[in-house]
Formats: structure tokens, sequence, C-alpha cells
């Protein structure tokens, strides 16, 4: 074995359960953690996503150092910066994998270069319960419908042998090899917007798992409920530590399984663990699902193109309390709630008749969770176009959300300040307050808030007519 071995850090910030990390130090004398920056991969997207990559390699680098292993970060391209290794640096390559098709299909070039230049290299199983070719039907077809599959998917999980302890062993010393490295605030994006996210975050391995804690003792006997109040911390908020890694969903999983009462609020919350393999799964034996419409009559659907309309749904300056307050505390804290996750995309591609290839582009860019298979199925799911979709005709209706789920407007008051004063009974619709009455609380509709930039009634039927057309044309 060599003497020198490489752990390849990309989605896997953490020590627990990192097959790849474990085998590097329990094979190797020297031990480097790696991770490469290459600009392509945020090329004027994924700006939020840089401030969670930078804090999470300042903290990994801290928790790694006890046990003698350096992580290093170089910039440029992954074939260019290993095809500099040679078989005299006498070095082993080790990584977990990520289930993304380009990000397979550049795997594959790597490893041929590492056969062909006789690097030796190991990858592992990465952050995800099953691999996608594990659940299928019983003819071997993959699934297109979540039910079944996660079904299948879940007794699959459970008949697999219990995963090992990865123990980490501590080197002797530490080690470096590559002579160009960058430093962690390298990576940070050019505008300071992403400052704020300090108040709302503290990124690392160990606050995963008090996060993952706090799930377990105190909210997931009402998550069933609770998930759908953005005015209340009724989600877990684990899901920008998933996406990079600091925990894995196996160990959520096992945390879960040792609840004692596990009722709907058990149920919801796996069924969440449940649908993010499903959208691996289907960007993996549907790759199209990443390139445009699954359901292909989409293509021809009408869209309409309106930058004036766009922008104010991203500036959250839309008239609707609801949606606004959701695109404002994405802006804000670089997540959204996962209720007015669907409001607002909904608004979007129903109310505006704006293409959920916009929407999606912008969470991209915005969403410190951002993981490119949920991403684009949620956002297809909304729209009506993808695989076991919600139906084109089913139309979020934004001032009855509102009144559902933030019926006092605690929500809407916190990330739209300027209705603070608005009562209860308006909040979601403050337009129809007597002129009088918006002159005596000083918030006057059209001046301190806008007017609702389509009307819901007129912006639904012209959706329904839009996908009527739609089916005519099949």
């Amino acid at each position: 074995m060599n003497s020198t071995g490489i752990f390849w850090i990309r989605e896997d910030f953490r020590l627990d359960k990192n097959p790849a990390l474990s085998f590097a130090t329990q094979n190797h004398k020297n031990v480097i953690a790696l991770y490469i920056y290459n600009n392509n991969d945020f090329d004027n997207e994924r700006e939020a996503q840089k401030w969670w990559i930078f804090k999470s390699l300042e903290s990994f680098k801290k928790e790694l150092l006890p046990y003698k292993i350096n992580l290093e970060i170089v910039k440029g391209e992954e074939l260019d910066i290993f095809s500099k290794i040679t078989e005299k640096d006498n070095i082993s390559i080790y990584w977990n994998k990520i289930y993304e098709p380009d990000v397979i299909s550049k795997g594959k070039k790597i490893r041929d270069l590492f056969i062909k230049n006789k690097i030796n290299y190991k990858y592992f199983k990465g952050n995800i319960l099953n691999e996608f070719q594990e659940v299928t039907k019983n003819d071997g077809t993959p699934f297109k419908v979540f039910t079944p599959f996660w079904r299948n998917a879940e007794q699959v999980f459970l008949n697999q042998p219990q995963s090992k302890n990865y123990i980490i062993k501590k080197r002797n010393k530490n080690y470096s090899f590559f002579k160009k490295c960058i430093k962690p605030e390298d990576i940070l994006p050019k505008q300071n917007w992403y400052k704020k996210f300090e108040k709302y975050w503290e990124v690392s391995e160990n606050n995963s798992k008090k996060i993952l804690k706090n799930l377990i003792e105190n909210k997931i006997k009402d998550y069933g409920i609770a998930r759908d109040i953005p005015s209340i911390e009724g989600t877990s908020k684990l899901s920008p530590y998933i996406k990079h890694g600091q925990i894995h969903v196996a160990s959520i999983w096992e945390k879960c399984s040792k609840v004692k009462s596990k009722g709907i609020g058990y149920r919801k919350y796996i069924n969440e663990i449940g649908w993010r393999e499903f959208s691996h799964s289907l960007i993996n034996y549907f790759p199209e699902f990443l390139k445009g419409n699954f359901r292909k009559e989409f293509d021809k659907f009408p869209w309409i193109k309106n930058d004036k309309f766009l922008e104010s749904w991203k500036k959250g300056m839309t008239g609707y309390p609801i949606v606004d307050a959701g695109m404002r505390e994405l802006y804000e804290t670089g997540w959204m709630h996962n209720r007015i996750r669907m409001v607002v995309g909904s608004f979007l591609v129903k109310h505006l008749r704006i293409t959920w290839v916009e929407g999606e582009k912008y969470f991209r860019n915005c969403l410190l969770d951002f993981n490119k298979a949920n991403n684009i199925a949620q956002w297809q799911w909304v729209a009506g176009c993808g695989a076991d979709a919600a139906p084109y005709f089913r139309i979020f209706n934004p001032i009855l959300q509102g009144e559902k789920f933030d019926k006092q407007g605690l929500y809407v008051k916190k990330w739209v300040p300027e209705l603070e004063r608005v009562p209860s009974k308006f909040i979601h619709k403050p337009w129809e307050m007597d002129i009088k009455y918006q002159q005596a609380i000083k918030t006057i509709i059209g001046k301190n808030y806008p007017q609702p930039i389509v009307i819901h009634e007129k912006a639904r039927a012209s959706a329904l007519e839009a996908f009527q057309s739609l089916k005519n044309k099949n």
C-alpha cells in the first residue's frame, strides 16, 4: 500500500459515516484531505453555497487537525489537477460518490486517467440510503411514482446489513502535497450579501448533530402539523447540512428509528428523506429531467416572458404577502420554508405563467440547501410537468394559503415589516382595506406596499385556459 492517501472531499464534510476518509486513515501513513474548487461549477450560480462551503472548509479543517490531517484547497479543473499526480508520487485517492449524471460522467473520466497513470483509487457509497440501481420494480424498470418507490426503497434499506463503524485513525504527523493552495475565504462571493447568513446558521458537523437531537426530542412528534406553519420552527432545517454532508442521511434514519412513538410526525419526516431518494433515482434513470420538461407535452406550453414580473417575484414585491415573505426570507437567510416554496413556485408558474426554469435557476443561486435532483424535481412537480407531479390545474391560492398556514400573519410581518400594522383580517389581502383605514395605519397599498401585480381570479382562469390549450394540441 502507498504511503500517502488523499481523501477527495466533495459533499462530505464530516467525520462520522465517512467511508473514504476512514479507509484512507486506516491504510496510509500520511493522509491529506483535498477540496477542489472548480469555478465552472459555480459560474454565475450557487452564490449562496459558496458561503456555506467556505464555512464548511473552515470548520472541517479544524476538526481534522487532531487527526494530523491537513485540508488543502486547490482551484482548477479536477482532471487537470489529478493529471499532475504520477505513479512516482506513490499516492492513492479515495472519494465518496455523488449521484448526479454529469458528476458520474466526470468520475468515469477521472478513473480512466488514474488507470492510465497507474494511480491507485477507490470510491465508496455516498450520502444516500440506497444506490439508485437497487430500487426498481419487479421487472427491473424504474419507478415514476413516489409512493410505490418509497415503499420498496425502505424495504431495500432495511434488508441491507448494518453499516460498519467507520473509524478515523489519527496519523503521526501532518503531511502536505499540493503546492498552489488557496484559502477558504478565496471561495466567497464577490458581493457581500451573504454576510447576513452568519446570523442564521452555524456550519459544522457538530451543529448538525445538535439540530438532529432537537428534532428527535422536541419536534418530530408534531412535525406532521408544525412543518406547515412557517412562523414557527417546525421543520428540521437540516437540508443544507445534508446537502454538504455535515450529516449522513443514514445517521438521521438511525436516530429517527429509535423514536418510541412513531406517529404521523415520524412518518412525514421519514418521507422527506424518501423524496430526496426518489429525486436522485429520477435524474439518473431519466437524465432528460435535468434538461427540460419530463412530460414532453409541456414543451409546447405557452409560457409568458415578463422580466418585470420576474423581478417583482425575486424581490418579494408581487403584492401577495405570503409570496413576498417567502422570497424575502430566501434572500435574507439562504433558505425558505418548504410549504412556502410550493406557494411561491406555484405563483411563478401559474399566476405569472413564467417558466419553472427561471424559478429553478434563481433557487439554485440563492438556496444554501440547493440540490440538483431535489430542485429540478420539486420545480417540475409544482409546474405539473414532472414525474408524479401535481396536476397543472392545482393552483395554490396565495390568499387562502396565507390564511390557512399563517392565520395571524406572524410570518408575513416578520419578513414584510411594512405590513406590521395591518390587522390579521386583511394581512393576506391588504388591498381590501378601506383607504381611510390604510391612511390611519400609515400603510398605503400602492405606495408603502405594492398592489397585486396580477389578480388571482384572472390569473387562475388564464392558467387553466393555457393548460386546456395544451390538452387540445395533443
